[in-house]
């Protein structure tokens, strides 16, 4: 996917710089591994005071991934954005060691970008698709705009 003109994308030190400077981002140890031309992938460790009573990943906490995902692979295409919309479905309890959300978009403009991510948990190395998101994302700023915020 091509990046809009004349706006400054995120790309993966980038996106590992904005995680630092979030602090709810950086509270659950979030992992970027991949961030470009349309697409971001990121993990987040399960850890205790991340479960709910029944010792799954707390919903909350799945659709952080999915957004997160979804958010930053928009950034990769249009720069600065914030999220304006989203439908999460949860599929599955997340039980695991950590979730990894895979986002990517659909379609871009210069006012919304439209895209979608998938979560899984990840137990003894096995995957299980425990969410699926869809996302209205909205670029901020203007062309040459700061560093991502999302």
């Amino acid at each position: 996917m091509e990046p809009i003109q004349g706006r400054q994308v995120a790309t993966l030190e980038i996106m590992k710089e904005v995680i630092k400077k979030s602090p709810f981002t950086a509270f659950l140890g979030t992992e970027i591994l991949a961030c470009s031309g349309g697409s971001a992938e990121l993990v987040v460790q399960i850890r205790p005071e991340l479960t709910q009573h029944h010792g799954y990943a707390h919903g909350a906490i799945v659709g952080c991934v999915a957004d997160n995902a979804c958010a930053w692979a928009a950034a990769s295409v249009v720069g600065d954005v914030v999220t304006a919309e989203y439908k999460l479905h949860l599929l599955a309890p997340a039980v695991g060691d950590k979730l990894v959300g895979r986002g990517r978009v659909i379609k871009a403009s210069a006012r919304l970008v439209v895209t979608t991510a998938d979560v899984f948990a990840v137990k003894d190395g096995e995957e299980k698709h425990v969410a699926t998101m869809m996302a209205t994302i909205m670029p901020v700023g203007g062309g040459g705009s700061d560093k991502p915020r999302t």
